[in-house]
């Protein structure tokens, strides 16, 4: 930032041994070949050169848009090669002000809209920003035409409200760009009045033109050829030519100099008073209206957006009416499962196993195979993890098993084998995986037999491929999982001595209730407390019937679905929108936006799709349930669902709208600039 308490023979702006070169073809081009100049505070400086000569690239370095490849350039005695990203904008939000050949307005918004732009990054409040872009137009003869589109102005009028915009919040350095290159010769004159006026008023004027007629109404004039400064001339300048229209900015004056009048141009505030604060940034308001008049503009792309979010919630919402409603269909189906099973859980009430000091161990699970009518027994942990294989990236849950799990789960293996005593033994890194993650880590069909995949970035070699089994009754994927040895995840995924659960089954023809007491009585004396739960599939179903658990995971998988589908659509549209709004962003950049900013605005749209499209979605969701229960399905509303589709509509937002909108926020302003 600008330090306030300078020395007044401090040149304003000082270049030393600046240049400037880009890469083009592969071959460095020079742009600009150490140049040193010093400009001061009031000066008129014309910086005149035939095409390609570097005069832009210097506007662009001396405006903080662009940085030197070599030398200092220093802003009031600040090194701008010191600045973050932040601070640059700073610098152009409060003390430069650019005035394009181009215009460079947003088209969609009005003339006063354009002109409040730097106040909006400024912090400025909505009231007082309106009403100096107000007082600015007047006095350039624009009262009339506030709400004005940029189309609905001739070129000399939209070049007025660029000057505007550049003096929105003070404009102490003036730097325009070709000012009157796209302008006939009467506009250009009055835009060149307008220079002149500003130049009375005390600012400082950098004007750079390819016309020796426009470089002749300047007090100094800088002449480049092929990036070198040729010469550095001081002359005495003519009266302009009074404007056409009689407007003047300010014709203050004190001892026969123009001066200006604490921070105002006539009477218009420009800059901050004496203990007047304002909070800098993007409101969020503001941001809220740009969004919306983005997502207006574009009715058609936002429309197909939001159905993507629309289905995915609608889904959310319907099918866990539906599925309250099916309840009694879910429990017949857990039933078919077998009877032949009994669950091992440490007890959570436990007074020792709150503490930790008792837990299922592997020891357990070897005397409950053991015993009289058991076929097998494992015990088990699971949890999420990440599987990559070459350039294939999934996540996916895991089960941390023992090696009776094709008998206790009835689960055959299609290809390989199963991990053994041995790699149990051994805490061999080996995996057993699932259908569903074969067909996402390999999906060009190779032989996954042999290969070595990165589970949470440690090395496992796959020696089997589980048979396909499908969906569970809760509709839940039960092939998007891999198995690996207890004793292995423990080693290398989980740092856990303990097993969540045990899993027995029965041999064939076992009477259940007395092989379920048989094993309560096995671990009361392995344990010595009652610190566990013994439990068999009837156990199983009344829990069931006493919680939302599959409810849960059916909706955990179609919320997948819904972030899948509207994270899809929100990316892409986003992504479409920085491409096609790049100019945009390089205008706001150069009003003084910081990267923040430009990031809150794109965030702030995807959000407001994702919001808007997961309110239609729950109505539509709840019109799916209420068609169906016409038919005579049973349908059971309830509020938790409705709020996690919401959040996950929000969450959808935040998480693939934050790539585009950072991909926005680090562009180059020249670039941005530059940009068609």
């Amino acid at each position: 930032m600008m330090n306030d308490n300078i020395n007044d023979n401090m040149p304003l702006l000082r270049l030393e041994g600046v240049s400037r070169s880009f890469i083009q073809g592969g071959q460095e081009m020079r742009v600009l070949k150490e140049i040193s100049l010093e400009i001061r505070s009031g000066e008129f400086v014309a910086i005149i050169g035939q095409s390609g000569s570097g005069k832009t690239t210097l506007m662009n370095i001396l405006g903080c848009l662009d940085r030197p490849s070599a030398g200092r350039y220093l802003v009031r005695g600040a090194d701008a090669a010191l600045l973050d990203a932040d601070a640059l904008s700073a610098l152009r939000r409060e003390v430069f002000g650019f005035v394009f050949q181009r215009y460079n307005l947003l088209p969609g918004s009005s003339a006063r809209e354009n002109v409040e732009m730097p106040a909006v990054y400024a912090g400025i409040a909505q009231a007082e920003r309106q009403r100096r872009a107000a007082a600015l137009l007047e006095r350039l003869g624009l009262g009339q035409r506030l709400d004005y589109r940029p189309s609905q102005l001739s070129g000399g009028q939209q070049q007025r409200v660029s000057i505007a915009r550049a003096l929105m919040n003070g404009g102490q350095i003036i730097l325009a760009d070709e000012p009157t290159g796209a302008l006939d010769s009467g506009s250009g004159r009055e835009v060149l009045a307008l220079l002149d006026e500003l130049h009375r008023a005390g600012h400082t004027v950098l004007l750079i033109t390819h016309d020796p007629g426009v470089a002749a109404r300047a007090h100094r004039v800088i002449t480049l050829q092929d990036g070198v400064v040729i010469s550095d001339v001081r002359q005495e300048k003519a009266q302009p030519e009074a404007r056409p229209d009689g407007v003047i900015i300010s014709d203050d004056r004190q001892n026969g100099e123009a001066v200006l009048q604490e921070g105002y141009i006539g009477q218009v505030p420009l800059q901050k008073q004496s203990g007047q604060t304002e909070k800098s940034g993007l409101p969020l308001s503001a941001a809220i209206a740009m969004s919306l008049r983005s997502l207006k503009d574009n009715r058609f792309r936002t429309l197909l957006t939001l159905l993507g979010i629309i289905i995915g919630v609608a889904s959310v919402v319907a099918m866990l009416a539906l599925g309250n409603g099916a309840k009694a269909q879910v429990l017949s189906s857990i039933e078919s499962m077998g009877s032949d099973l009994i669950m091992i859980r440490p007890q959570s009430g436990s007074s020792r196993s709150a503490s930790g000091s008792v837990r299922l161990v592997d020891s357990d699970i070897e005397v409950l195979r053991r015993m009289p009518g058991v076929m097998g027994a494992v015990g088990e942990t699971s949890g999420q993890v990440s599987v990559r294989y070459q350039e294939s990236d999934y996540t996916t849950s895991y089960t941390a098993t023992g090696v009776d799990k094709p008998v206790v789960g009835n689960w055959a293996v299609a290809r390989g084998e199963f991990f053994n005593e041995r790699d149990v033994a051994s805490s061999a890194p080996v995996v057993v995986l699932g259908q569903t993650v074969v067909d996402n880590i390999f999906p060009s069909g190779q032989n996954p037999l042999g290969a070595y995949v990165l589970i949470q970035n440690v090395p496992f070699q796959v020696i089997g491929v589980m048979a396909v089994k499908g969906a569970n009754p809760m509709g839940a994927d039960q092939d998007d999982t891999l198995l690996v040895p207890a004793t292995s995840a423990r080693m290398r995924l989980m740092g856990r001595r303990h097993l969540a659960s045990a899993i027995v089954r029965g041999d064939d023809g076992q009477d259940m209730q007395v092989l379920q007491a048989n094993i309560q009585q096995t671990m009361l004396d392995l344990h010595g407390s009652a610190d566990f739960r013994v439990f068999n599939t009837a156990s199983i179903m009344e829990a069931a019937n006493q919680s939302q658990d599959a409810l849960t995971m059916l909706l955990g998988s179609v919320a997948a679905i819904s972030l899948l589908v509207g994270g899809i659509g929100v990316m892409n549209i986003m992504l479409v929108s920085v491409i096609e709004r790049t100019r945009e962003i390089g205008i706001r950049m150069a009003c003084g936006a910081r990267q923040g900013d430009i990031m809150i605005q794109f965030l702030s749209e995807a959000l407001l799709v994702c919001i808007l499209g997961g309110l239609a979605g729950v109505a539509l969701g709840f019109l799916v349930a209420f068609v169906a229960q016409q038919q005579g399905t049973a349908v059971l509303y309830s509020l938790p669902p409705v709020l996690l589709a919401l959040g996950c509509s929000l969450a959808t937002g935040l998480i693939f709208g934050f790539t585009p909108a950072r991909k926005a926020a680090r562009l180059d302003p020249v670039v941005a600039l530059a940009s068609e």
